[in-house]
This record gives structure tokens, C-alpha cells and sequence, in this order.
């Protein structure tokens, strides 16, 4: 999409809402019944004489990106672009609305998901991925892995990469830690044995997780965003989905465009 086409999309979709949401006092935003999340039809049993649909690419693999550190907090400065991430957990359905907006905007973003989540909601990998999105890894039971020795948070890591690579072909494109939001040395060798060479942490916490109302969500965003940022955020919060048309249009009526983490970086 053109960024006029997509900077037209997103302000007829979201002005009225924008105008709305940020003069209301945090927490009083209208909590929205859940929109079942979309799911890829299922292929057609194959008829006589026709082959059956071909299996799925294998999701991309961890990379290796030359003069980042370890830990990587955000992208280039010199670039008009931003990825937003969501912890990957909650509600499915609310999850593939928050999917399905980003998508109606033009935007791409990086799900690092639990293990657990994806036991409980196998079908989300594949969703994240058809939708053109980073998917990742954010350990099997969302436990403070930096209070963990590094074997025992090795065995974390490995357990949710095993369900994406059972899920998707790969062990996913990133690692974030959970319940901090930076790695601890053990936490950062345990993710190399595990095959990332890189942990993903951020520089702008959105806070959705307190629930402070969709109007806060936005401000504590935009209100320390640049360009190359890395924006933590959530699935199951409703807020969050408030949130997410008014601050995409935001962002787009700065020039910032939010793509995937490996965008950002590449």
C-alpha cells in the first residue's frame, strides 16, 4: 500500500475515533464485545484427479544482524519506522482483531508468544504469520526467567521454541524474556544456546497491561516514540484494541511507519 493510500485509510477510520478517545479520562473507554479473530479457510478436501494444497512455508529463522547487540532495545534512528510488539497471550479473538486492524492499516508487527498460549491456541501461529508478521518466542510459561539459573531458563526457552517449530518450521524470529524487560547474562547465553543470537527488548512501554483506558495507551506511547523505536505491548488487554487505530493513525500522521522487527532492523 502507498503510504497516501494508507495515510487516507487510516484517517477516514480513525479521526472520529481519535477526536473521541483522546479527550476521554483514562480508564472510561467503552470496552468492546470480542470480534472473532480471522482464521485462513481451510483448504478443500482434494477431488479425484486434483493434488492436495501445498503444505505451509516454513516461518523465517533467527538472524544474525551484524553491529546490533546482544540485546537489541530499538532499530536505526536515520529510518521513518517503528515495530510495535505484542506479548502473545489473552483472548484469541481479541488477539485476531488487534491482527486484523494492524493488517486494515497497512502495518506489519512482532507477536513474541507463550508457550502455553500457543497449547491452548495452536491456530494463532499460523494466523500471525499469514497475516505477514514477525512471529517469536516469549518462554513456555511466561515466568520471570532472570530469577532462573541458566539451565532451567534454557529449558524455558526450548520448550515454547519447540512448539513453534512444531507449529511453523522454526523455532520463531526473536526471543523476548518474560516478566522483565531486560536479560540478565545467564538469560542472554541461554537464548544463544537456544539459537538467537539476539534477545528483543524495547525502548517505549505502552503500559496496556495496567488497563489505564485506551487514551492513556496512546500517550504513553506517541508521547516518546521516534523513529527505530521498539513499542511494547499486549494481547488480552481491550484497551490495546481501543488504542490501536488511533495510534496507528498517529504514527502515520508523523511519518512513522510501523513494520515487523526484522523490517526495522534489515
Amino acid at each position: 500500500m502507498k503510504p497516501t493510500d494508507r495515510r487516507g485509510a487510516l484517517r477516514a477510520g480513525a479521526a472520529a475515533a481519535l477526536a473521541g478517545a483522546l479527550a476521554t479520562a483514562c480508564g472510561t473507554e467503552p470496552r468492546p464485545a470480542p470480534v472473532a479473530g480471522h482464521h485462513p479457510a481451510s483448504a478443500p478436501a482434494s477431488a479425484a484427479g486434483h493434488h492436495p494444497a501445498p503444505a505451509p512455508v516454513a516461518a523465517p529463522a533467527p538472524r544474525r544482524f551484524p553491529g546490533q547487540p546482544d540485546e537489541i532495545t530499538h532499530g536505526p534512528r536515520d529510518r521513518p519506522r517503528v515495530a510495535l510488539t505484542f506479548h502473545g497471550q489473552g483472548d484469541p479473538a481479541l488477539a485476531g482483531r488487534l491482527l486484523a486492524q494492524a493488517e486494515k492499516a497497512g502495518a506489519r508487527v512482532t507477536v513474541l508468544a507463550v508457550g502455553g498460549w500457543l497449547d491452548e491456541h495452536p491456530d494463532m501461529a499460523r494466523r500471525v504469520l499469514d497475516g505477514g508478521h514477525d512471529l517469536g518466542n516469549h518462554t513456555q510459561h511466561h515466568i520471570d526467567v532472570n530469577a532462573m539459573t541458566e539451565d532451567a531458563a534454557l529449558a524455558e526457552i526450548e520448550a515454547c521454541a519447540t512448539r513453534l517449530r512444531r507449529l511453523t518450521g522454526s523455532v520463531g524470529t526473536w526471543f523476548r524474556p518474560s516478566r522483565t524487560p531486560h536479560a540478565g547474562p545467564a538469560v542472554l547465553r541461554a537464548a544463544r544456546r537456544a539459537g538467537y543470537p539476539h534477545v528483543l527488548s524495547y525502548d517505549v512501554d505502552s503500559l496496556d497491561y495496567t488497563s489505564p483506558g485506551a487514551a492513556a495507551v496512546v500517550r504513553n506511547v506517541t508521547g516518546t516514540v521516534r523513529a527505530g523505536s521498539v513499542v511494547s505491548l499486549h494481547f488480552g488487554y481491550p484497551d490495546t484494541a481501543v488504542a490501536l487505530p488511533l495510534l496507528l493513525a498517529e504514527l502515520d500522521r508523523r511519518g512513522l511507519s510501523a513494520v515487523t522487527t526484522t523490517e526495522l532492523l534489515s
